[in-house]
């Protein structure tokens, strides 16, 4: 699909997702400066052309018992298409993962894993990711505490 021209009011109808992804269409329409039928419309097209992926809720990970944060830099032994195609399927299925990044570089993935505790963390090391095909090495370093997580990108 071509890449769809976005003016003030869709970046404003954007931004505003962004921050609440419930907002209603009346308030986002009045937010943004246009009636709800329009708004309805710019929205659905916004979802329709990519521009929108999902909606979800952010969660308290503490409240939910996983109070640990790791980042997790992977090697992997080679490198062909096939070989990290089957790591990302491997890392994929493991639901601790929460989010995992082809990176350029001396590492080849970035993994941000959540835990119950350093223990938890362990074990899930020990027992997925370093039993994973063609992992080579894994260093791990302990989220001391998030300082910025905003959702997104910029809008201008």
């Amino acid at each position: 699909m071509a890449k769809q021209k976005l003016d003030r009011i869709d970046k404003n109808i954007l931004r505003r997702l962004q921050e609440d992804g419930r907002v209603s269409n009346v308030e986002l329409a009045k937010a943004v400066g246009i009636s709800a039928p329009p708004c309805l419309r710019r929205v659905r097209l916004l979802k329709d052309s990519g521009y929108i992926q999902s909606y979800h809720a952010n969660l308290d990970h503490e409240k939910l018992g996983y109070s640990v944060s790791v980042f997790s830099f992977v090697s992997l032994s080679n490198h062909s298409e096939d070989d990290l195609s089957a790591f990302e399927d491997y890392v994929s299925d493991l639901s601790m993962v929460r989010e995992c990044h082809l990176l350029s570089g001396n590492v080849d993935f970035l993994l941000k894993v959540v835990a119950k505790d350093w223990d938890d963390y362990e074990t899930f090391l020990n027992q997925h990711l370093l039993q994973a095909p063609n992992v080579e090495s894994v260093n791990s370093s302990l989220c001391v505490k998030p300082t910025k997580a905003l959702p997104g990108v910029p809008i201008d």
